[in-house]
């Protein structure tokens, strides 16, 4: 499965939103997705939860310009500028969204109901108080281009050599069917995104897609504690690549109006 975090959408479709380049019923129609509803509470002005509509209205008037993704992990603050009680917040739940223009920042709470097939699930973006200070450890697209390329490259030869799952046809064929949904345009950000985003962000997800089937299909050939032992330390540093080219793909449109 692609990976597609919900504070990237958000951050994409509402900053195409902020740029007046689409309406706010196809801005949540797009963040929302297959999701049943979404509702953002502690908005300031707001006595409750309210809907993306009217919660993405507010912020524009409480002077938000642009949007940010945050997608922080163990160790490494991706993207997130504090305070603390919301960096913890956003570690949590792996992905935040940060506002360019008033100190907010939103935190997205995934519930799911019902039986297997017919799950029904509901977001709550908890909006907290951030710092207005650069985002920690987001590169230009430049550098997030050419750092996937070369961990690609290396994660690819390691990898081989192992025997481990995630080179092999297994793989391959989740590739293929990868390049297919791009190729059908599936796989796009929003419209205000400069090309080379969209570039970086279908190669980010090109190689966290190879991680997750190397991670996800057991240690293949690498059953030595030694080889298994290689294969986590050349995962590792591809994930974090990725993650990072992640967040400067979704950020490209602030970026750029910067």
């Amino acid at each position: 499965m692609l990976f597609e975090p919900r504070s990237g959408r958000l951050a994409a479709w509402g900053n195409a939103l902020l740029a007046g380049l689409v309406s706010p019923d196809e801005a949540v129609l797009s963040i929302v997705g297959e999701d049943a509803v979404h509702r953002v509470e502690g908005l300031p002005g707001e006595q409750g939860p309210v809907g993306l509509t009217l919660a993405l209205g507010r912020m524009r008037a409480l002077g938000v310009t642009g949007l940010r993704l945050a997608l922080p992990a163990p160790g490494h603050p991706l993207g997130l500028s504090g305070p603390p009680e919301f960096n913890a917040r956003a570690l949590e739940a792996e992905e935040a969204v940060v506002a360019v223009g008033a100190a907010l920042g939103l935190v997205p709470e995934v519930a799911e109901a019902g039986p297997a097939g017919d799950v029904h699930v509901s977001v709550t973006w908890h909006c907290l108080p951030v710092r207005e200070a650069p985002p920690a450890d987001v590169p230009t697209l430049g550098e997030a281009e050419r750092e996937l390329a070369e961990a690609l490259r290396e994660a690819t030869v390691v990898l081989t050599r192992l025997d481990v799952a995630g080179s092999g046809p297994v793989a391959e064929a989740a590739l293929s069917a990868y390049r297919a949904r791009a190729e059908s345009g599936g796989e796009v950000l929003a419209p205000g995104y400069p090309a080379r985003a969209v570039r970086v962000l279908a190669l980010a997800q090109r190689v966290d897609l190879m991680v997750s089937l190397a991670y996800e299909n057991g240690h293949g050939g690498a059953v030595a504690a030694s080889e298994m032992a290689a294969r986590a330390e050349a995962l590792r540093p591809v994930e974090r690549v990725a993650r990072r080219a992640l967040v400067a793909a979704y950020n490209a449109a602030v970026e750029q109006r910067g």
